[in-house]
């Protein structure tokens, strides 16, 4: 067995790595808050230390880290998420839809200016939870994503730490998920089980997704589920699946593009008569995905819930300012000549760029290989983090997941610099509250000089990516 008494006699000095995380853990859950910025700083890098030792030391022995990824989400059971808000419109999401209303129609300030009756439980301490700038807009959360409010709200009642509870296993099972059909796909292309563990084990992982209720760990659960289901050949299947993720967060749809290549190029045959078969395949292949998302949407369909929710999403490219690094560049040269921010219009050209970006790598670059489609969709989502107006820390999870298909290991160094960017809130209790951009600097200095370095500089051992 794995867990004998020799194992533990073996690794007696670097168990003490796994008790001392445990110790860190529970303290980053129960003993810390946002502000406290050194003890929040000082305990993820030490977490993340640690990590790197455990992974270092036990990675021939896979069940035991997977029994440490779990214990580790574990000890986050019964915490309140002390980093974000979010998950309290969460539960204001869930708790309208069991109610009766199309959480898409009413923000929640919508019901606190109007003095009417609250139509949820707890509405006063949601709404303070969450505070005034998430509840003055409209929901931005695709369906599956409100499904696990939902299931929060119907198990956990009018309890905020149970509905909390609900989420978080809700998480932490789909991270069994990820682990299961990761590992499914890795031994498949080749490459080592273990590598899987820079994403589950990762103590951003750990912390952003379990600790802080973010839902990107279940999206990334569908989209390795749907790529494994891809690779074995049942894309019916992972045509459904793509769609669950992109119902969760529509992050995956900036993917369809680069799917082209595998299906037209990967089966090998160069005839016209397979050619065409393929387009047909692929034309399928679309045609479920679009109709899928549709379809989860449908029951909230209504005029006024396409006005709102392309509102909505429009204000993730031309309001909000967090964490940028290229957008940053072209705002202060807007400054320059213009005088004030440019927001507005840079937001606009953002997604022009990034689909153009996107086209010419899904056509000018081999993405023939199950190796080569996944580093491409790591190239396409990095250039939309790299060029976009916003990028909360969570959001850095799928490049990760992404990476470790791949030979490259920036996105593991984003997910330990990227604390920095909650030093941002260095200033929200002053009459300054913009952003430190001097720490910005530092976090994306790190990034893109490993970037660089990786994708021009580094030379590294041709393997056949042929998988």
């Amino acid at each position: 067995m794995l867990l004998n008494p020799t194992f533990f006699k073996t690794h007696k000095t670097s168990l003490l790595t796994v008790i001392a995380s445990i110790m860190l853990y529970w303290v980053f859950a129960y003993g810390l808050v946002r502000t406290d910025y050194v003890k929040l700083v000082s305990i993820y890098a030490a977490l993340f230390f640690l990590f790197y030792k455990i992974i270092q030391v036990f990675k021939s022995h896979l069940k035991f880290l997977a029994y440490l990824a779990f214990g580790f989400r574990a000890i986050f059971i019964l915490a309140i998420p002390n980093l974000s808000q979010d998950f309290y419109r969460f539960i204001w999401d869930g708790r309208m839809i069991l109610e009766g209303f199309n959480p898409y129609l009413y923000t929640v300030e919508s019901f606190t200016t109007s003095q009417s009756t609250f139509p949820v439980a707890q509405a006063q301490e949601l709404r303070e939870g969450m505070g005034s700038l998430n509840a003055g807009h409209f929901t931005n959360y695709p369906p599956i994503n409100q499904l696990c409010f939902v299931i929060a709200g119907f198990f956990a009642g009018k309890n905020i730490l149970g509905s909390v509870i609900v989420m978080r296993l809700l998480i932490i099972a789909a991270d069994f998920g990820t682990l299961y059909f990761g590992k499914q796909l890795l031994e498949k292309l080749k490459l080592p089980a273990h590598n899987l563990f820079w994403y589950i084990l990762n103590p951003f992982i750990i912390i952003e997704l379990t600790g802080n209720l973010h839902f990107e760990g279940v999206m990334i659960f569908f989209l390795i589920w749907s790529l494994y289901l891809l690779y074995i050949g049942k894309w019916q299947w992972a045509s459904v699946v793509l769609a669950l993720s992109i119902s969760v967060k529509l992050i995956p749809l900036i993917f369809l593009p680069v799917f082209f290549q595998w299906f037209i190029k990967h089966r090998g045959d160069k005839k016209d008569k397979a050619t065409l078969h393929n387009l047909t395949i692929l034309i399928g292949f679309y045609t479920i995905v679009i109709a899928t998302t549709i379809l989860l949407f449908s029951p909230f369909y209504s005029s006024e819930f396409i006005n709102n929710y392309s509102k909505t999403v429009a204000l993730w490219f031309q309001n909000f300012e967090f964490n940028a690094s290229i957008y940053y560049i072209a705002r202060e040269i807007g400054y320059l000549f213009r005088g004030y921010n440019e927001i507005a219009t840079i937001g606009k050209v953002i997604p022009i760029v990034v689909v153009v970006v996107t086209l010419i790598i899904t056509f000018f670059r081999k993405n023939k290989t199950m190796i080569e489609l996944i580093t491409a969709m790591l190239f396409i989502l990095s250039f939309y983090y790299f060029t976009t107006t916003t990028v909360h820390p969570w959001y850095v999870a799928t490049l990760l997941i992404l990476s470790v298909f791949t030979k490259y290991k920036f996105p593991l160094v984003w997910s330990f610099v990227i604390i920095l960017s909650y030093l941002a809130y260095v200033n929200l209790n002053k009459a300054d509250k913009s952003e430190n951009l001097w720490i910005i600097a530092i976090e994306y200095t790190i990034v893109y000089g490993i970037f660089l370095w990786e994708v021009f500089f580094k030379k590294t051992p041709k393997k056949d990516l042929n998988s």
